[in-house]
């Protein structure tokens, strides 16, 4: 099994939303839209088996995913 990879955050951004792994200070990718940026972290997350979290403009988390092998997994099946 591959390590798992940094959990990807869509948040706010002067010009838009960003897509930032867990621990980067710089932006992978800015958008101008937060659907383009979770577009893009979802398919991050999946290449990297781990997880996206969705931030709202308030800057909080208000949804997210998990791509990775999740110790607790739903019981719906999406």
């Amino acid at each position: 099994m591959s390590k798992k990879g940094e959990n990807q955050h869509v948040v706010p951004h002067e010009n838009g939303w960003a897509v930032k792994g867990e621990r980067n200070q710089r932006a992978t990718k800015v958008t101008k839209t937060q659907e383009q940026a979770i577009n893009i972290a979802t398919e991050i997350a999946k290449n990297q088996h781990s997880d996206t979290k969705i931030h709202g403009r308030n800057g909080r988390i208000r949804a997210g995913n998990s791509y990775g092998n999740d110790p607790c997994p739903p019981k719906d099946k999406k």
